[in-house]
C-alpha cells in the first residue's frame, strides 16, 4: 500500500507524512467533533467535553505504547534502549492500552468536576468507533495490524518494501485484510450507535452497547489477526485482546441489565440535560 504519502522540504531534511499519522489524527478529530455535538443532549458543557477529549488523546497516546511496552516485555527487557528508538515513538500502540489510559483520564475529570461518569461515557461512545473506523484505514495504509495468510479471494498482497521495513508487514503473501474488516465493522457500529442514541432509555447505554459491539467484534478479528505485536495463550490459540474483549462483553451486558431495570435512570438523564440547558 502506501505507508509514506509524502514528505515536506525541511532546511534539515524531508520531514516524512506517514498515512497511519494523518489518518488517525483525522479518526481522532471527527471521533471529538461527535463526542462535542452529542454532549448537549447528555447534559454536558460540549466545552467540557472537547478539552477531556484531548486529555484524553494525549494519555491515550502513552497509554497506547506503554501497554505494547507490557505485552512485548520479553524484547524490551533484553533491549531497552529500543523503548526510546523512532520506530518505538512512531508506532501506534495498542489500542486497548489507550482506551485504559484514556478511561482513567476521564473516571478522574468526572470526579473532579462533579459530573456523572456514564453521561460523560456516553458522550464519547459512538465517537470511538467513528474515530476507530478510519484510523484503521490508515492501519492498512501503513501496512500495519496485518491479518494471517488466507487464499480467500479478497486476501490482499502488501507488496511496498517500506512497510515491511516499518512494521514486518510480509510482502508477496495474499493475507487477511483484518484492518479492513475492522473499519468496516467500526463504522457499522458507529451506525448502530448514533441510531440507539435517539431513543436512548436509560444513562450509560450507549456506552454498554459500544462494550457489546467493540468486545465481540474485536474478540472474533483476532482469530484471523496474524502480526505478532500481541501476547498470546495456549500457543497462539487465543490471545490477551480477546480475554479484554470477554471483560467487554461482560461488562456491558451488566450495565445494560441494570439500566433496563432502572427506569428512573432515564428520568435522571432528562433531568440533567434540562438543568444544563437552563445554565
Amino acid at each position: 500500500m502506501h505507508p509514506l504519502l509524502g514528505t515536506i522540504p525541511t532546511p534539515w531534511g524531508g520531514l516524512p507524512i506517514y498515512t497511519y499519522g494523518v489518518l488517525v489524527a483525522t479518526g481522532v478529530l471527527l471521533g471529538l467533533w461527535y463526542a462535542r455535538r452529542y454532549a448537549p443532549q447528555a447534559g454536558i458543557d460540549p466545552e467540557r467535553v472537547w478539552n477531556l477529549g484531548i486529555y484524553m488523546v494525549l494519555v491515550g497516546l502513552v497509554g497506547a505504547k506503554a501497554w505494547l511496552v507490557i505485552v512485548e516485555a520479553g524484547h524490551y527487557s533484553r533491549h531497552p534502549r529500543d523503548i526510546f528508538t523512532l520506530s518505538t515513538l512512531q508506532s501506534g500502540g495498542t489500542f486497548y492500552g489507550g482506551l485504559i489510559g484514556a478511561a482513567i483520564v476521564a473516571v478522574l475529570y468526572a470526579y473532579f468536576q462533579r459530573l456523572r461518569f456514564l453521561a460523560l461515557a456516553d458522550c464519547y461512545a459512538a465517537g470511538l468507533p467513528l474515530g476507530h473506523a478510519i484510523g484503521r484505514l490508515g492501519c492498512f495504509g501503513a501496512g500495519c495490524c496485518y491479518g494471517k495468510p488466507t487464499w480467500l479471494p479478497w486476501g490482499v498482497t502488501f507488496t511496498n518494501p517500506l512497510a515491511a521495513q516499518l512494521v514486518g508487514t510480509p510482502l508477496n503473501t495474499p493475507l487477511h485484510p483484518t484492518q479492513l474488516y475492522e473499519s468496516a465493522a467500526e463504522f457499522i457500529n458507529f451506525l448502530i450507535l448514533i441510531f440507539l442514541a435517539k431513543k436512548q432509555r436509560f444513562t450509560g447505554e450507549i456506552f454498554a452497547t459500544y462494550m457489546l459491539l467493540y468486545g465481540a467484534e474485536r474478540g472474533l478479528i483476532e482469530f484471523v489477526r496474524g502480526d505478532p505485536d500481541r501476547t498470546l495463550f495456549l500457543r497462539g490459540r487465543f490471545s490477551l485482546m480477546q480475554v479484554v474483549s470477554l471483560i467487554l462483553i461482560l461488562l456491558g451486558a451488566w450495565m445494560w441489565r441494570r439500566g433496563t431495570k432502572r427506569p428512573e435512570t432515564l428520568r435522571e438523564h432528562d433531568a440533567a440535560a434540562a438543568r444544563q440547558s437552563a445554565e
